[in-house]
């Protein structure tokens, strides 16, 4: 659970001889702007905060995001991150049976796991470029108590459209439903495809995270969006001081100043389109890699030749550049590798060192 999440920058910097700051990490899902302009610098003027304890129940960051996003503060819970919404779940609803649209995020499972609920998998495949089988996600719900569903999903990039989505929810209203948005603030007309202010079903629940997009991972922010109901039952395993004073403090600060955050949105996504479409000509050329096509920023790809991911990780690493192994994703193997995009300059550099690498 605690280890399955990728690469560590500090082994392949040791490995090296390096230092951190001298390997190119693209391995992480994390917005390569970098976080909003004054962000940093309003941090470090609040670090004082650290002095005092945060709100408990971290209401301050809720009515924060209840007014960016139009949505009641009594649908809205914030957390430590998304992953701890994802482990607490399974017990707050007392779920047995989850059925996981994969492949996909590992804590899925892992927090099935820990409460004991049996979990099972929908697989999207390379013969279908990954893309989810809806009818037959239709036709395993009735069989669980929850779904879960990553939208666009991690590693492969997918994204399924909103109606589908919805039409899941309305046949099959005795199975809760987790959309997890983390990755959709990248996606071109996010906001009219988000199900964040859907208030129609009370068997849906939504997940949204302040890390990839706003390139603040460390802070260990996100929001959990559901029927007051769910809230509730989720508020009984909430633990007082949850979300630390600088964390509620920079959320706060990032959503009570949309004029800043709409162009940084609008301009994140028009760089990943760009670029994402630049690396594809780059990579083009390389019959041993195939790449997928990817909703966001990091693409999944294939290796076709003789060499497992295992081989070309290590190869890359060697140039300081990490990327993702995705052998340890279940539904995946030691044939596939992710990119996480960066700037222009990095992502043709890792494509040139791929053309020599495979």
């Amino acid at each position: 659970m605690i280890t399955g999440h990728g690469g560590n920058v500090q082994a392949l910097a040791q490995r090296n001889g390096c230092t951190v700051d001298e390997i190119i990490d693209m391995s992480s899902n994390i917005n390569p702007l970098g976080p909003p302009e004054g962000l940093e610098a309003f941090i470090t003027d609040n670090i004082h905060k650290i002095r005092s304890l945060p709100q408990a129940d971290a209401l301050d960051m809720v009515n924060a995001f209840s007014a960016y996003y139009h949505v009641d503060a009594g649908r809205v819970m914030g957390g430590n991150g998304t992953t701890w919404f994802i482990y607490t779940l399974p017990r707050a609803l007392s779920w047995k049976r989850v059925l996981i649209a994969g492949p996909t995020y590992a804590d899925y499972r892992d927090g099935c796991i820990m409460h004991d609920a049996n979990y099972s998998f929908c697989m999207s495949s390379n013969e279908d470029a990954f893309q989810q089988d809806l009818s037959k996600i239709a036709s395993m719900a009735p069989d669980v108590d929850a779904v879960i569903i990553c939208n666009p999903n991690n590693p492969t990039g997918t994204l399924i459209p909103v109606e589908e989505i919805i039409s899941l929810i309305k046949e099959h209203p005795d199975t809760w439903f987790v959309v997890d948005e983390s990755y959709l603030p990248f996606v071109e007309n996010a906001e009219k495809i988000s199900l964040v202010a859907e208030t129609r079903f009370p068997n849906l629940i939504v997940l949204s995270s302040m890390s990839k997009i706003f390139r603040i991972p460390g802070l260990r922010t996100g929001y959990l969006c559901a029927d007051p109901g769910v809230i509730e039952k989720l508020m009984r395993f909430y633990q007082p001081w949850s979300v630390n004073a600088l964390s509620q403090a920079a959320i706060v600060h990032i959503l009570e100043n949309p004029e800043q955050i709409a162009p940084f949105m609008e301009s994140t996504r028009q760089f990943v389109m760009e670029e994402r479409q630049i690396f594809q000509e780059a990579m083009a050329g390389i019959d041993a890699v195939k790449l997928y096509s990817s909703d966001t920023y990091f693409m999944l790809a294939e290796l076709l030749g003789s060499m497992n991911s295992v081989d070309v990780c290590r190869l890359v690493g060697d140039e300081r550049v990490l990327i993702r192994d995705c052998a340890n994703f279940h539904g995946l193997s030691d044939r596939f590798v992710r990119f996480s995009l960066r700037d222009r300059e990095t992502n043709l550099h890792l494509a040139q060192i791929m053309k020599g690498v495979v």
